[in-house]
């Protein structure tokens, strides 16, 4: 839940931006570095599932090979 407050605090802060207010540079630093986060997140768990399916893949084929085996 926290790192969904900081998100939308940064997009409001984008928001005043927008509108012709200019944050603090320490503001809009956090605010890329919690949008980095969260693309890092993103892509650390696209890894992780993709991870998995190969695991899942090779035990499917050591399963069809065996029963070649056979």
């Amino acid at each position: 839940m926290k790192k969904i407050a900081v998100v939308f605090a940064s997009a409001s802060l984008m928001a005043l931006a927008a509108c012709g207010e200019t944050p603090a540079n320490e503001t809009a630093n956090a605010s890329n570095a919690v949008v980095e986060n969260v693309v890092d997140d993103a892509m650390n768990a696209s890894d992780n599932a993709m991870n998995a399916a190969n695991a899942a893949d090779d035990a499917a084929m050591m399963a069809n090979n065996a029963a070649n085996a056979m």
